[in-house]
């Protein structure tokens, strides 16, 4: 009978270590326009301590040409360019046929996967920019909204209703797309006193979202990861350069180690990959990235 109860309880011992390790929610938090160069340099406190608690790199590739439509797509769907067939900063279709299409018309993104695998799950993409509407599959989700910055500016709007719904809802994955960045670097200039202002101010956003997730009472359950289509050069982007093509990514929650810096080579195509597998999803064969497994536990 005691051999039967230590077998019994290493069992639960272990299944409990397995659920630790299995994120139950992600948010994903996307800062369009952000140029992993900035970070040396920018005032981002919440950022910061997530980079030291979790895994990053400054070195994530974006795929070509380094625009916007282009790369989120590459974020959400797990392949590149070529893949996908998106090829102009604001695409709302294809230009070439999607190597692969799913039942609802699009190429099958990290929605498309959660829907059909976790039927009853809570999806959600909230977004400033009303072009990200053309890239998630919006028959896959729950909900999606276009909250577009007051003046341009204040991001305050998105970022409330972000809060509300993840206390109310605690979606299985939530995505949020924040605007001001590009904004910035195309009306001011990438590397200049007013672009570090914005992260400054993008900073205070995601410490407003990871505390709805501390109040919503998931936190320990969620896993959130920040990113970015592309940087940028001057007053622009699209091109070949490193300030336009390394991007920040940065995982922290269930499941990843915090290892802190990551070595491996990451492409933009790794995101939605290294999602689907730590929520336990199997992916397209189309789908080319893969997961950082250097993050993984």
């Amino acid at each position: 009978m005691k051999l039967r109860q230590i077998f019994t309880a290493l069992a639960a011992a272990v299944t409990l270590c397995a659920a630790a390790e299995t994120p139950e929610h992600v948010i994903l938090i996307g800062l369009d326009g952000w140029g992993a160069y900035s970070m040396p340099k920018a005032d981002m406190p919440t950022v910061k301590k997530l980079m030291d608690e979790g895994a990053w790199t400054m070195k994530k590739r974006s795929v070509l040409p380094s625009s916007s439509a282009i790369n989120w797509a590459s974020i959400f769907m797990g392949v590149g360019t070529e893949g996908h067939g998106y090829t102009n900063w604001d695409s709302k279709t294809p230009e070439i046929p999607s190597i692969a299409v799913s039942e609802h018309g699009i190429f099958p993104t990290i929605f498309t996967v959660a829907r059909e695998q976790m039927p009853d799950a809570d999806l959600a993409v909230f977004y400033e920019w009303d072009g990200i509407r053309h890239l998630v599959d919006t028959l896959a989700l729950t909900t999606h909204r276009n909250i577009e910055p007051i003046d341009g500016k204040d991001s305050s709007p998105i970022t409330t209703a972000v809060a509300n719904y993840i206390k109310e809802k605690r979606p299985k994955i939530l995505a949020v797309h924040y605007d001001n960045p590009d904004h910035v670097g195309h009306n001011d200039g990438h590397d200049t006193p007013a672009y570090y202002d914005i992260m400054t101010y993008m900073d205070k956003q995601i410490a407003a979202l990871v505390k709805a997730v501390e109040d919503a009472g998931i936190l320990d359950s969620t896993l959130i990861v920040i990113t970015s289509d592309h940087g940028g050069k001057e007053y622009s982007h699209g091109g070949k350069s490193m300030m336009e093509m390394e991007t920040p990514l940065i995982f922290k929650g269930p499941g990843i180690k915090n290892v802190g810096e990551l070595k491996s080579a990451i492409m933009q195509t790794d995101i939605a990959p290294t999602i689907a597998k730590l929520l336990g999803l199997e992916v397209p064969q189309a789908w080319s990235g893969r997961p950082v497994e250097e993050a993984i536990k």
